[in-house]
C-alpha cells in the first residue's frame, strides 16, 4: 500500500530579517515523501488501512528529519505537519496523516502518550507525567497540481498559545505530487520567529502542561 517515490528535506539557518543578528540563528527544516495513492481515481469508503499502513514511514521521516537538523533532540521548539493531495484524490486522503506524522514526531521529542489513545484522539500520558511534546502538531492540506505549495504551520511543541512561535515554512516538490500521488510533510523548528516581539505567553512561562498554556 505505501509506494514511496520520493523524500527530500531542507534546512534553513534564520539570521535576521532586517533587524539584529539573532545571537543563535533558529533551524527550520522540513521533510517530504512523494508516494503514490492508492485511493486515487474514485471514493473508497474504508481508508484507516493506510493510516495504520503510513506509521513506520512518519516515524522514519521524523528520524530522518532530526538527522538532517543537526542539532540536539531538546533544541526543537516547535513542529507541524502537511499533506499535499493530488488532483486525482481527495482531502481526506491527506488527513490521514495526522496521526502516523504526528504521532512520530511527538514520540521523537518525549511524549510519554500512547499510540492506540492518540489515534482516538486522546492525549494523555499513559505514565502520569508531563513527558514532552504535550500540544497538538497544527497541520494543513489541500488538494493541488504538480509544484504545488503548501503553508506548513508551527507552533511550540509543549504549549500552542506560544505566541512567538506562530510560524509557517513553505514546502514544494518539484514535480509532485502527480494527480495519483499524495505529498506527505513533517517540519520542526528550534525556536521562535527570529524577531518575535508582539508578546503573549513566552514559552519560559507555561505553567499549565496542558498542551495549551
Amino acid at each position: 500500500m505505501i509506494e514511496i517515490r520520493r523524500i527530500l528535506s531542507q534546512v534553513e539557518d534564520i539570521h535576521h530579517e532586517f533587524g539584529p543578528l539573532a545571537a543563535t540563528a533558529p533551524r527550520r527544516g522540513w521533510i517530504a515523501a512523494v508516494l503514490t495513492n492508492p485511493y486515487a481515481g474514485g471514493y473508497v469508503a474504508d481508508i484507516l488501512p493506510m493510516m495504520e499502513a503510513l506509521n513506520p514511514l512518519g516515524v522514519t521521516m521524523a528520524h530522518r528529519l532530526h538527522e538532517a537538523m543537526d542539532v540536539p533532540i531538546e533544541r526543537i521548539e516547535s513542529y507541524g505537519k502537511g499533506a499535499i493531495v493530488g488532483s486525482a484524490g481527495e482531502i481526506e486522503h491527506g488527513a490521514l496523516w495526522h496521526v502516523p506524522g504526528g504521532y512520530a514526531m511527538r514520540e521523537l521529542l518525549g511524549w510519554k502518550g500512547d499510540r492506540t489513545a492518540y489515534t482516538r484522539g486522546e492525549g494523555g500520558s499513559k505514565s502520569g507525567q508531563p513527558g514532552n511534546a504535550l500540544a497538538i502538531v497544527p497541520s494543513t492540506k489541500k488538494v493541488g497540481p504538480p509544484g504545488a505549495t503548501l503553508d506548513v504551520p508551527l507552533t511550540h511543541i509543549n504549549a500552542s498559545y506560544v505566541r512567538s512561535h506562530f510560524d509557517a515554512v513553505e514546502v514544494r516538490v518539484p514535480g509532485a505530487p502527480a494527480p495519483d500521488e499524495l505529498v506527505f510533510i513533517l517540519a520542526m523548528s528550534t525556536g521562535a520567529r527570529v524577531h518575535a516581539r508582539v508578546g503573549g505567553l513566552k514559552a519560559a512561562d507555561i505553567a499549565q502542561w496542558d498542551g495549551l498554556r
